[in-house]
């Protein structure tokens, strides 16, 4: 068995786990190596901290694991979406929403993103000498625009409070997992209030689309006709909008919470360093100049990419892999019993110090395409691994690229003095609280 704290120490455990779970993992892989076990409460989670174990886990033996701790309680809060269902459901989802991915279908919403950023950039810009901005807010309100516009063909800006909803509903899975799920839903208590607010809030977005949708037919190429197309299999009605609700509730959280996330973090790490600002502005001044980008600037943004890199190995947007054993199985060695919880932290494996030399600096250069990386394929794992890796990777990187080259070339953010970013470790790793900055021209 892999060793840990002992079972007296779980009041203590339990505290970390409600009030910092990245300092929890954190301390216990330093303390006991690539593989702990932890025991909390009625739960022992299963911590693997090697890319060999990452591998085996999410690859080479996925299919001996479900969706865990975490996704399993977000599962009472969102409903059978891609993130959370499994078997035979989810194949079918992956497969309704696979051709939404497809490298031409891609390549044809550089457009699209490129007017949304310029939009930011022109919001962002009547900010300039005057109070701070919450940068953190509108990385959530351009990613929602971008997802309309690339995925839904629908106009989401209406929709004002879907990154207030999404908080209370990324409130109560994280509650519902430290809970371990023993706290009835229907208590009247104030986390769960808002939740159900959230919820309903939600779900009337998500029929307002659909509704409108129908009223203009759906026989486009976007996801929601495919969604509203693969929800007409199902014989009952009100399953059907069930699973049509859930689905498309699911698509709007994780079409636009990893990206807004890492933006927020980019922009912190950008202004920490000053030199790393000057070459990312340098850079988009010299492939840019002053016009949109476009697909074939991808590979001209060499540095730009590098930045995003080495923020999601930092600060990776979904911190915590989390699975349940279908059987025993071993990992690196150690036992591991059918029913257990398991996960891969790559908010911890990213910051290894056998793979990554100073890991806690921030350093682009690490992901220079000359440069051998000299670390396994699965060190570095910020969209997952195996059947489940994200499948919306490569949208969402044309989507930070362009926007953080963008607001670079015409802008310098600037986080407030004594006020530092603080991570927040919910269903992906946002900024605590926002991210305050003042806006001045580049």
């Amino acid at each position: 068995m892999p060793p840990g704290p002992p079972r007296r120490a779980a009041p203590g455990l339990f505290r970390k786990l409600v009030t910092d779970r990245l300092g929890l993992l954190s301390s216990a892989t330093a303390r006991y190596g690539d593989a702990v076990r932890l025991s909390i409460g009625p739960k022992t989670i299963y911590l693997f901290n090697h890319p060999d174990h990452a591998k085996h886990v999410l690859a080479d033996n996925s299919a001996a694991y479900h969706k865990g701790i975490g996704l399993a309680q977000a599962r009472r809060v969102i409903g059978d979406g891609l993130l959370t269902s499994e078997g035979e459901v989810w194949r079918r989802q992956r497969r309704t929403i696979q051709p939404m991915f497809q490298n031409k279908r891609i390549a044809r919403q550089d457009t699209a993103i490129a007017e949304e950023a310029a939009r930011l950039v022109e919001r962002l810009r009547t900010h300039v000498g005057g109070a701070p901005v919450d940068v953190a807010g509108e990385m959530t309100g351009l990613t929602l625009g971008v997802l309309g516009r690339t995925l839904l063909d629908a106009d989401l800006g209406a929709f004002t409070s879907i990154g207030h909803s999404f908080e209370g509903v990324q409130d109560q899975a994280m509650f519902e997992m430290v809970s371990l799920s023993m706290v009835p839903l229907w208590l009247p208590l104030p986390l769960h209030l808002r939740f159900r607010r959230s919820r309903r809030g939600l779900y009337r977005v998500a029929d307002h689309l659909v509704d409108g949708r129908l009223r203009r037919g759906t026989d486009g190429d976007d996801l929601l006709s495919r969604l509203i197309a693969s929800a007409r299999e199902t014989a009952d009605p009100r399953t059907a909008r069930r699973r049509l609700r859930e689905e498309l509730v699911t698509v709007l959280l994780a079409g636009h919470e990893t990206t807004a996330s890492t933006l927020s973090w980019a922009f912190h790490l950008v202004d920490r360093h000053p030199e790393v600002w000057e070459r990312l502005h340098a850079e988009a001044v010299a492939v840019l100049g002053d016009r949109p980008p476009v697909y074939e600037d991808l590979h001209r943004l060499r540095y730009t990419a590098m930045v995003l890199e080495e923020v999601m190995r930092l600060y990776p947007p979904v911190w915590a892999l989390t699975r349940v054993a279908r059987q025993d199985d071993e990992v690196g060695g150690y036992r591991v019993p059918a029913g257990a919880d398991v996960m891969i932290s790559p908010y911890t494996l990213h910051r290894h110090p056998g793979f990554w030399e100073r890991p806690e600096r921030f350093d682009p250069e690490r992901f220079d395409p000359d440069r051998p990386a000299g670390r396994p394929r699965y060190a570095y794992i910020p969209f997952g691994a195996g059947p489940r890796f994200c499948v919306g990777n490569h949208l969402g990187m044309m989507e930070a690229t362009f926007v953080l080259a963008m607001v670079a070339r015409e802008l310098r953010l600037t986080g407030l003095p004594g006020r530092d970013a603080v991570p927040e470790a919910m269903l992906s790793l946002r900024v605590r609280g926002g991210l305050p900055m003042t806006v001045s021209l580049a």
